[in-house]
């Protein structure tokens, strides 16, 4: 539980890359994580075993997840996010302190959230369920999840189109429905928005794309010419 609460008022942020992508390279990713604590992250939310072990070295909570090297064209409808319990396995033997996984009503590989939620406990770890719809969150934490988040809100045909941005809709339903710890992700660039978010009662708030992912912070400011 202390992990819950040093990571509460905190912004997260997840420091990733694509194996297709040049700040995949070990170097890169650790220069990448380093930054983000240097700049005030509260803790990091990454992916793949190697990735977890080095973000150990930062000493703030570390989540860990694992996703294939390129998503599948129909990624909207199917589970890639800590699929199975052998890619949870890895993880928590690579350290993470709180293991995300893909908390959506679509088909884990050979096993259930409940299989996941109770490895990730049996091991004395903390499980963290990416969600995208009211019903997921709330499904996910009677299984047991510590902590729910709107990470995959927009991203499955389940949740329908993305929201402009963040969903605060979303985020404010499951704050009213579960007395469990409620993380916003997704969609977010602008710092009002981690303050509203706060605001709305999130208990800290994930960032990726707007600080970690440089060719998209690129793209934005080339589109807008």
């Amino acid at each position: 539980m202390d992990i819950i609460e040093n990571l509460k008022g905190k912004i997260v942020v997840s420091s990733q890359a694509m194996p297709d992508e040049p700040l995949y390279k070990e170097e890169c990713m650790l220069a990448m994580m380093e930054s983000a604590i240097n700049g005030g992250a509260g803790g990091l939310r990454v992916a793949g075993a190697r990735d977890v072990k080095n973000a150990k070295r930062f000493g703030v909570p570390v989540i860990g997840l694992t996703k294939p090297e390129k998503l599948p064209e129909n990624w909207k409808e199917i589970v890639y996010i800590t699929p199975g319990l052998k890619e949870v396995k890895e993880l928590i033997e690579a350290g993470a302190d709180i293991v995300a996984f893909d908390g959506t009503s679509r088909s884990h590989d050979n096993c259930t959230v409940q299989d996941i939620i109770n490895l990730i406990h049996d091991s004395g770890k903390l499980a963290m369920a990416d969600i995208s719809t009211q019903e997921e969150g709330i499904s996910c934490a009677k299984a047991g999840a510590d902590l729910i988040s709107t990470t995959l809100a927009g991203y499955t045909t389940e949740s329908g189109k993305p929201t402009a941005g963040p969903d605060y809709e979303l985020l404010e339903k499951l704050v009213k429905a579960l007395d469990k710890p409620v993380i916003l992700e997704g969609r977010i660039w602008e710092p009002y928005e981690v303050k509203k978010a706060f605001s709305l009662g999130a208990h800290c708030v994930v960032i990726g794309s707007a600080i970690t992912r440089p060719q998209l912070i690129t793209k934005r400011f080339a589109e807008g010419v």
